[in-house]
């Protein structure tokens, strides 16, 4: 192990206990490395990736859309299932039933809400980790930690937060959630920040993301066409 890595890790470890990052003390060695272990791969949280968009401003369907090889469902499948152990998709069954097990909304034309209120509802586990398909950034390392954090603190709600905003389509749920969500949607309402219960939601500020070297564009999706184009040049950087 090079004598860089140990002092980064004991200095990571020393804010930890100080209390400068509300991490849990033993999560600090794997998070720090950004490897995968069998033990962070969790039976506790499911997995799911929203899908069901209408991609009106891509001009296409999103998840079919293809990137360094693979297409952006591709992309977002892999990510969940180095986390989770059972991982489906949110949308059209005739569309993505080939690629895993896949749910429709329950309540149709509610937005990403009626993808959230369809996971939980068809879900097997109290946690669950759900994503959007057009995030292709997102790495297992990082999902991996928000599922340690969630299992961890037994919140309803587990959300990063990036430039003061919240992330709900990347978000830990709990089934506790599923109430929440089914009376918002029967009242007509689709947002789902102002769903967070106040004292049941446990926000991952920027700082504590940043503490363990995780990077906030990691969270940029893609819409346009413009979007996609910026998003190939990125990965061409990292393959070169």
């Amino acid at each position: 192990m090079k004598i860089e890595y140990c002092l980064a890790l004991l200095v990571l470890a020393v804010l930890v206990w100080l209390g400068w990052f509300n991490v849990p003390f033993w999560h600090v060695g794997a998070v720090f490395r950004g490897k995968m272990t069998s033990n962070m791969v969790h039976s506790q949280v499911s997995g799911f990736v929203l899908a069901g968009g209408k991609s009106v401003r891509m001009g296409q369907d999103k998840a079919a859309l293809e990137l360094n090889g693979r297409t952006l469902l591709e992309h977002a499948l892999a990510a969940v299932r180095g986390v989770c152990r059972d991982v489906a998709v949110l949308g059209r069954y005739d569309r993505y039933g080939a690629l895993a097990p896949t749910y429709e909304d329950i309540f149709p034309g509610c937005g990403p809400l009626g993808g959230i209120h369809a996971a939980l509802s068809n879900s097997q586990t109290e946690f669950n980790l759900i994503i959007a398909v057009d995030t292709p950034f997102l790495a297992s390392g990082f999902l991996a930690y928000l599922a340690e954090r969630a299992v961890a603190s037994g919140a309803v709600v587990t959300t990063p937060e990036i430039d003061d905003y919240t992330q709900p389509l990347c978000t830990v749920y709990s089934l506790d959630f599923l109430p929440i969500a089914e009376k918002a949607i029967k009242a007509g309402n689709y947002k789902i920040t102002p769903l967070f219960p106040r004292n049941q939601t446990l926000v991952i500020k920027e700082q504590e993301l940043r503490g363990f070297a995780f990077a906030a564009d990691m969270f940029e999706n893609l819409n346009t066409p413009e979007d996609m184009d910026r998003a190939r040049r990125r990965f061409s950087r990292v393959d070169a």
